[in-house]
């Protein structure tokens, strides 16, 4: 620690007022916020590895030179173990989207800006981050390859499943993983691989002025368009020579973060559509398959990384981390994309193991809100009689209408001639009308969201709508009904019929995949979700 204040010293011409160590994740580094007598500070390293340090040192300030989102590089002591960076705030992304995530995904408009400015970032730094990139400074190696790859199937091998006891083939279990290698390398890629992107490695943050004592911090060329702050990178020093695909996989297939199949997909969107501006990208078929093929590896190199710190030395976060990979796993490997037949049925055997049956039902009840059952209500009985049809039977597709509206104004005109459907009041629930700091507000807004949330009476009477609205797709969707409407009304139309109204909507189109229209009829708003 004398060292770093000396090197500070050094730096800045005295010593700091104050030191600061700051709290540590997975890294074996340590970090330290120092705060000169005019209040402004920077961050200090101190490391265990000069070869780690010195490519984050030399990716840093290339990427200062490339006008990259990045730290910049302020001091460097001659062992290279320490340096000083500038202190990029408090806030990552993994802070600033905290509510969305302990919500279950439901992200407010803000936090998915928050993710979309991010996601469109990331072809920046892999692809101008690339050019003139010297990859052979790169720790611990300068490219992604078959042994790589291999090393860290092997880590998930030996740190996570042979820990759960299951029983496997090994020989026939290291062919299919030289197999999915071969798959993974096989497209040439010139691109920068970030490897650790995550939303603890994105601040959220405004670069401080240092001009006059260290030249200034490298500006990003994207603005903060209005949010207060815009995505910095840290934490690159694993970066090498890879697939763009991966660093893709790493951060939306984030088990943690619980995003929506809806976000998800249009953060993929905006990723694709924002690479275009530095490479012509494949076509979007070939992307998405092969996109498919690092979420599972990279799936089984985290729960590698959790067994380890977790099973073995035993720290709670990442023990705590892998009932959702586990549930992801389960998702991936319930399909029949991947060409690894005996690689997914050991995937399989292990998401059904008794220790992790219990995550499928917690993930169903988060997700939905209730455990459905697999009986079919609807099974013909033998002693029934010839069924008979309406004329509405199998005229699908279905198109799900949800309203919010106001009581005073009247309930919502059915146009489809079907008689309307579902009406809903919501003005049993507390309503954040009756505050001042939400008067001018809608439900569609994050103080609103919040207050209603955290209140918690609207999500109780929503988990009774999604019970009766689900069950009543389902039953259109058997039928071939085209049309069902639901309506939520509260005083104003303004706060909980809007929360509602646009719920359930993107419920019942994460779920089923219907097209639904939402429609905020006294804040003229409308949306389709196809």
């Amino acid at each position: 620690m004398q060292q770093l204040i000396e090197l500070y010293k050094t730096w800045r011409g005295s010593e700091p007022v104050a030191t600061e160590r700051l709290a540590g994740a997975g890294s074996n580094r340590s970090y330290f916020r120092m705060v000169d007598a005019e209040g402004q500070s920077v961050i200090g390293c101190v490391g265990t590895s000069r070869d780690e340090n010195h490519a984050f040192i030399y990716l840093a300030r290339h990427f200062t030179q490339r006008r990259l989102p990045v730290p910049q590089v302020l001091a460097v002591s001659a062992d290279e173990l320490r340096y000083l960076q500038t202190d990029l705030g408090t806030t990552s992304l993994y802070d600033a989207i905290r509510g969305g995530r302990e919500a279950g995904g439901r992200y407010t408009l803000k936090e998915q800006q928050l993710l979309r400015q991010t996601i469109r970032q990331l072809p920046n730094v892999q692809f101008r981050g690339a050019r003139g990139l010297d990859f052979s400074q790169c720790y611990p190696q300068p490219e992604f390859n078959i042994d790589s790859v291999l090393f860290d199937l092997n880590y998930f091998k030996y740190c996570f499943l042979k820990a759960t006891e299951l029983d496997f083939h090994e020989l026939k279990l290291e062919a299919d993983f030289r197999l999915m290698a071969k798959d993974l390398t096989a497209e040439k890629s010139e691109s920068f691989l970030y490897r650790d992107f995550q939303a603890r490695n994105v601040m959220i943050s405004l670069p401080p002025s240092l001009s006059g004592e260290s030249g200034g911090a490298a500006s990003p060329e994207t603005p903060s368009e209005g949010n207060g702050g815009s995505p910095f990178f840290i934490d690159f020093q694993g970066g090498r020579r890879g697939p763009f695909y991966y660093d893709l996989a790493s951060f939306l297939w984030q088990a943690s973060a619980r995003y929506p199949d809806r976000l998800r997909r249009d953060l993929i969107d905006e990723y694709y559509a924002a690479a275009q501006q530095y490479i012509e990208m494949p076509k979007r078929e070939h992307f998405d398959r092969r996109l498919q093929l690092f979420v599972l590896f990279r799936t089984l190199q985290v729960l590698g990384a959790y067994g380890f710190r977790g099973y073995f030395e035993r720290k709670q976060h990442f023990i705590d981390s892998i009932p959702p990979a586990i549930d992801s796993l389960r998702q991936l490997v319930s399909t029949d994309a991947f060409h690894y037949p005996y690689l997914v049925d050991v995937l399989r055997r292990l998401t059904s193991l008794p220790q992790f049956r219990h995550i499928e039902v917690v993930a169903q009840s988060r997700a939905d809100g209730y455990k459905t059952t697999d009986r079919n209500p609807y099974r013909a009985h033998p002693k029934d009689g010839p069924a008979t049809f309406s004329k509405y039977d199998a005229q699908g597709p279905l198109v799900v209408k949800v309203f919010s509206f106001s009581y005073r104004k009247g309930i919502p005109a059915d146009e489809s001639g079907n008689g309307g459907g579902y009406v809903f009041d919501c003005r049993s629930t507390h309503n954040p009308g009756r505050y001042e700091p939400y008067k001018q507000l809608t439900g569609l807004d994050e103080p609103v969201i919040r207050f209603l949330e955290d209140d918690g009476e609207i999500l109780t009477f929503l988990d009774s709508v999604y019970r009766l609205a689900d069950a009543h797709v389902e039953r259109y969707l058997q039928r071939g009904f085209t049309s069902l409407m639901f309506c939520f009304g509260c005083t104003g139309g303004q706060h909980r019929s809007v929360y509602s109204a646009q719920h359930l909507g993107e419920h019942l189109h994460r779920k089923y995949g219907i097209e639904v229209r939402i429609v905020h009829r006294e804040q003229s708003i409308s949306q389709v979700l196809k």
